[in-house]
């Protein structure tokens, strides 16, 4: 045990610093995009981190599936302890992505929230999917009762990841298309396609050190509820 919060307090330190730079390469290093094609040429470099956090978000919304599928099948506490991983990263990224993307909407487009843009309102309500896990989860006393219910939402919440992932591509309103590798359309500079990269690099080991360090922990709360409960039924005997 202490060997993984070891392992998960280097990733996180990893991960951030990893964070840090790709931010501080964004602001200071990545060239500036054509003035004519984007309305504030300059609000792009939070790009360089809302990208890697809605990808994050999406590892974090598999990881719940997973957990939700395991629990269902075996009603293990591995399933739930990924429930609980999945849903508090889901929560942590999704508001990165749901923070810095009006940040650059409001730069951009003259407004922090299109309400007609299908990919905005899918990811909106996965991210609402995983606060509602959260509060559920922290709310409402454990037991198969509660974990029965948070289980099915985390099924449907994962739902949701593949359609806002493809909703650009299905129906584009204000959001920007996919942007996978570098091609003629994309426009990518060397520059801005390193730094995401270093982007994606660092938050996935962020992410990585986040999900060791929150299963630990959900770990020893497990085998603390368990002692709790042998002691209670010594003290009844």
């Amino acid at each position: 045990m202490h060997s993984l919060r070891a392992t998960g307090a280097t990733l996180t330190a990893l991960g951030l610093s990893g964070a840090a730079a790709t931010l501080l390469l964004g602001l200071l290093w990545a060239p500036s995009v054509d003035p004519e094609a984007w309305n504030a040429p300059e609000a792009y470099r939070i790009l360089f981190w809302h990208v890697p956090f809605a990808w994050s978000s999406f590892l974090a919304f598999s990881v719940l599936f997973i957990g939700s599928v395991v629990w269902y099948a075996r009603r293990s506490e591995i399933g739930w302890r990924l429930i609980c991983t999945g849903s508090d990263l889901g929560l942590l990224f999704g508001l990165g992505v749901v923070i810095s993307g009006p940040i650059w909407g409001s730069a951009e487009w003259g407004v922090p929230w299109d309400w007609g843009d299908l990919r905005l309102n899918t990811y909106g309500l996965l991210t609402a999917v995983a606060l509602f896990l959260v509060l559920a989860r922290n709310s409402q006393p454990d037991g198969n009762d509660t974990r029965d219910p948070i289980a099915s939402v985390g099924l449907f919440g994962f739902a949701l990841v593949p359609i806002t992932a493809l909703a650009t591509t299905w129906y584009q309103e204000r959001h920007p298309g996919i942007i996978i590798v570098e091609t003629e359309e994309a426009g990518l500079a060397p520059e801005i396609l390193t730094v995401l990269i270093l982007g994606f690099i660092s938050f996935f080991v962020l992410f990585a050190g986040f999900a060791i360090l929150s299963d630990a922990l959900y770990q020893m709360e497990s085998r603390l509820s368990g002692l709790q409960h042998r002691l209670d039924e010594e003290a009844i005997r």
